[in-house]
């Protein structure tokens, strides 16, 4: 008979060096000596159970300590460490892409962003402001910012790969993000600077943490980070755009801590800021060799064409205050959060053509300011939790945790009209340059939206011990919304132990996905001339006018079906496999339509010619899609008399199909407009079906060395031109990046780490720029597009 003690402590595989590592539920403990000990008894992501220091999950948990990674990672951000370390991550940057190129979307399992759920020490996460409208990654969808929290603040992040919307509410159809931070006492600070082989994208890194005691008993940890990314760019000789990282300049400021009171009661306070300035690079205009003048450009502005510059100023705010005690016989939780996401444009080294036209007609030189601000958006979101949880030894075997709880949540979201000159037809007569600023137009005052919205949830969460080797689960969630009415959720899982180094596990749920706010009511308006008539382009509001005489439904809620079966096997202390197969289906999965306008819809278009839109996309509820994959893991440790070498390997294999198109009854035959196959292909392959992450980590004396190679499978997109024109689609073969670096320890408080990512320089498959979604040979598809970067770090601890 093993023992149970045993088997419900951590385990604690390397993943990246002897630092990074994934938990694997149910199997013998296994320590790297590089781990922080207090990993050793962290409440996992997934269970709610009273005793906490059981780690004993029944579904697919990954923990990763950001403790080490911190401290010598080629990753400056957490987007970025996150994606070459968890194969069932993807987050690529984007260039060419607005918006997107400031802020870096992320996912799981080759899901939209806005399908996983991210919380801070277990608290919701607000999303972003951001709508992402282009770019190969997430379109249509909104979601979590993860550079908004300094690496240095964070001890881990937990990752959940299982369907969890009846535990945790709305999002978490593709899985769970827990981000837990820092409180642990002493000093600690980080130096860093990395470039590209091509020496640029530069980046600079300060950061510092200070964990101090507070009150009697209590401690605050302080997180304070400054991060200047450069900007990079991989045009070729010739050509005038900027291709490649945006510029960015984050300054971050985080408090996490917590202070006893009465009794056994803990009163917990998260608190954060980060302000960025980001800039990215739209796409040129020519000069007065190009058809761009009058139209675009101003030949005594830029006789020699001009690239306009995308800037926003970002600012980012959350904080979580609550008090944790016991009632009776059972643990409370009560908690408030608040989360704040604001996005403002400045458009600069443009112009807005139809200003300098009117001055040109005039008797003026042609001229117009150069910059504009042009508005933007923000959202708000405010969480009110109360969790209460018991243990019954005992009770349905050897023991029940009975967990339930609600949840009150209101949200706003608002976009802002950006100053005249941003979006005016200064000329209004159509023949000589194009409205607002180039590059990025304004947002128009029709565009401006308050909008808010409630809900309220309750939960019940059940886990079993049915037997020494046999454990249920069980989570049913109720939601009611203020918006668009109510759904019930539940969930079923279970483990059994069939040997003492065999465990299966599997689960059943259902799940859902409320429309965000973002999609409900963002509206986009710029003017065209179309025949010479002005003409509004709009990406239209759900129940506006243009929607409503589209014949466009109200937004609903995405309904999804989850299932996963898989095993554990640890043979030894030093060796352990996890395999974990997943099906999720969705149901009416939220997308951005294709533009419709005389060319594809001649009957629709003679509707809104009526309202003086010339061309209208919008939201709807119309794609069915089902995904498949495997998750599998496997680990060994081995020493050589002092020497110790650790080696990981992780995989992930999925495939998403949309296996059906239900249009409106309006757009009944026009299913290859709502969704083209370069729309389809976006969401089937915005992210490699496949990805492996394999790692060696040899420590020998004072030095480290650290190996990663990461596999990247293929993709396959779109073009603009369509299979139809006899354009063949966009193959990206698969692609491997290899990671490097040494680490030497100084002393017991200061180490020194460098080396380079990618350092074989490669790069995606070059593909026809006329057909790329960025007007480049490399699109950002599977490591991005800049090549080999080198680094260098210097940790000291005080």
């Amino acid at each position: 008979m093993f023992k149970t003690k045993t088997l419900r402590k951590a385990v604690l595989i390397s993943l990246y060096g002897a630092s990074a590592v994934a938990v694997t539920p149910l199997t013998h403990a296994q320590t790297s000596a590089q781990t922080d000990p207090s990993m050793q008894s962290v409440s996992v992501i997934g269970s709610r159970r009273a005793t906490s220091s059981a780690t004993d999950t029944v579904v697919p948990v990954d923990v990763i300590p950001l403790s080490k990674i911190s401290e010598s990672g080629g990753q400056f951000d957490l987007a970025q460490t996150l994606t070459y370390i968890s194969p069932s991550f993807n987050s690529t940057r984007q260039t060419g892409s607005d918006g997107a190129d400031l802020v870096d979307s992320a996912a799981l399992r080759g899901l939209g962003s806005d399908q996983t759920l991210v919380l801070v020490n277990g608290k919701r996460r607000h999303t972003t402001a951001l709508v992402n409208l282009f770019g190969a990654r997430n379109r249509g969808n909104t979601g979590t910012d993860m550079n908004a929290i300094p690496m240095l603040a964070i001890k881990d992040v937990q990752v959940l790969r299982d369907g969890a919307a009846a535990q945790y509410g709305s999002d978490a159809i593709a899985g769970v993000l827990d981000i837990g931070l820092k409180k642990s006492k002493g000093c600690e600070a980080v130096a860093g600077f990395s470039e590209y082989s091509r020496r640029d994208g530069k980046n600079y890194l300060a950061s510092a943490y200070c964990g101090v005691d507070i009150g009697n008993g209590g401690v605050l940890g302080i997180t304070g980070e400054y991060l200047d990314r450069g900007r990079s760019n991989r045009a070729e000789d010739g050509n005038p755009r900027t291709i490649g990282d945006s510029k960015t300049k984050n300054q971050t400021l985080y408090l996490n801590g917590e202070l006893p009171t009465v009794g056994t009661g803990r009163l917990y306070l998260t608190a954060g800021a980060q302000t960025r300035d980001a800039s990215s690079g739209a796409w040129a205009r020519g000069g007065i060799d190009s058809d761009d003048i009058p139209s675009r450009n101003s030949a005594a502005m830029y006789p020699n064409g001009f690239v306009p510059f995308i800037n926003a100023t970002i600012d980012d705010r959350y904080a979580t205050i609550g008090h944790r005690n016991q009632v009776g016989e059972w643990n409370m939780d009560l908690s408030q959060t608040y989360g704040y996401n604001k996005m403002i444009y400045d458009i600069s080294n443009t112009l807005n053509a139809s200003i300098a036209n009117k001055d040109l007609l005039a008797g003026g030189k042609g001229i117009s300011p150069t910059s504009f601000n042009a508005g933007g958006f923000s959202f708000e979101q405010l969480t009110t939790n109360l969790d209460f949880n018991r243990y019954f030894d005992g009770v349905m075997g050897r023991g029940l945790n009975v967990a339930f709880g609600a949840e009150y949540r209101h949200e706003n979201y608002k976009i802002y009209a950006g100053e005249t000159g941003s979006y005016i037809d200064a000329d209004g007569v159509g023949i000589g340059g194009a409205a607002g600023s180039q590059g990025f137009p304004g947002f128009q005052p029709a565009d401006q939206v308050d909008a808010n919205r409630h809900n309220v949830a309750a939960y019940l969460d059940l886990e079993a011990d049915l037997t020494d080797t046999v454990k249920a689960q069980g989570a049913v969630r109720y939601e009611k919304y203020s918006d668009f009415g109510s759904t019930t959720t539940g969930k079923l899982a279970g483990s059994w132990r069939v040997a003492p180094t065999v465990l299966l596990r599997g689960s059943a749920s259902t799940g859902f996905r409320a429309p965000s706010l973002q999609q409900m009511y963002f509206s986009s308006t710029f003017t065209d001339f179309i025949g010479g008539v002005p003409t509004d382009v709009v990406l239209a509001p759900n129940n506006s006018a243009v929607t409503n005489l589209a014949g466009i439904p109200k937004l609903k809620e995405e309904k999804s079906t989850s299932f996963t079966l898989g095993s554990t096997w640890t043979p030894t202390q030093a060796v352990s496999v996890t395999a974990d197969l997943y099906q999720i289906k969705i149901k009416d999965r939220i997308v951005l339509s294709g533009r419709f306008d005389d060319s594809n819809y001649p009957d629709l278009a003679s509707k809104l010619a009526t309202l003086g839109v010339g061309q209208a996309q919008f939201f709807v509820n119309s794609v069915d899609t089902k995904t498949k994959g495997l998750d599998l893991t496997a680990s060994h440790k081995a020493t050589f008399g002092a020497d110790k070498l650790t080696t990981f390997l992780a995989l992930n294999v999925s495939k998403t199909e949309v296996t059906g198109i239900h249009a409106p009854a309006s757009l009944k035959g026009y299913e290859d407009v709502l969704l083209s196959e370069k729309e389809r292909l976006y969401i089937e392959q915005g992210a490699p079906r496949s990805k492996a992450t394999l790692g060696f980590d040899y420590v020998h004396s004072a030095w480290e060395t650290d190996l990663k190679l990461i596999y990247f499978g293929p993709q396959t997109l779109g073009t603009y031109s369509g299979t139809a024109a006899g354009v063949a689609n966009q193959h990206y073969d698969a692609k491997a990046s290899a990671d490097l670096s040494f680490t030497y320890t100084i002393n017991k408080n200061m180490k020194f780490t460098f080396g380079g990512n990618n350092i074989f320089n490669v790069h995606p498959t070059a593909q026809n720029p006329d057909e790329t979604d960025n007007g480049f040979k490399y699109e950002s598809v599977q490591f991005g597009l800049n090549g080999a970067s080198y680094f260098g770090r210097l940790y000291v601890k005080f």
